[in-house]
């Protein structure tokens, strides 16, 4: 799978899961679903929903996408719990909901696909920080993924 695709995969995947936010309590399917169907992101910005066929995403972004938000959603409780422990003074309440959208990717792919280089997680969790987050979201994320990676892999990773 080529890194363009993967990086679309894991924008898409962000954007779900900041939308999942929102439903809490309905079903993954449901929700993927309504996402794929209704909304489309003019000039790729978080928020700026457009409802038309104007930007169709390519299956194989669609298919990395939801392999990326399936494992998050089945291991929500132990990505938070790790998420928390390492992010000292915010309560995930707290954290703004593209930040934690973020977290919550790296650290799956951090704890779950040890196939893909601690490098590239961290370095897409930026990535995705910059292009989506505060001016502050970078080194915020860099340090609690710094911390679960210390905790979870080897520097040779």
């Amino acid at each position: 799978m080529s890194r363009g695709i993967r990086r679309q995969g894991r924008e898409m995947a962000v954007k779900v899961l900041f939308s999942l936010a929102d439903h809490e309590g309905g079903s993954l399917e449901h929700v993927l679903g309504e996402f794929w169907k209704n909304f489309q992101f003019r000039n790729d910005v978080l928020g700026d929903a457009v409802e038309d066929d104007s930007s169709p995403q390519r299956p194989e972004v669609r298919h990395f996408a939801e392999l990326l938000i399936s494992g998050v959603a089945e291991n929500l409780e132990s990505l938070d719990r790790e998420i928390k422990s390492y992010s000292t003074n915010w309560a995930l309440d707290r954290m703004s909901r593209v930040d934690l959208a973020i977290l919550r990717l790296a650290a799956y792919e951090l704890i779950y696909c040890l196939d893909v280089p601690l490098n590239v997680v961290i370095n897409e969790a930026i990535e995705l920080s910059k292009r989506f987050g505060t001016e502050e979201s970078p080194s915020f994320i860099n340090g609690v993924l710094d911390h679960l990676a210390k905790q979870h892999r080897t520097a040779s990773s």
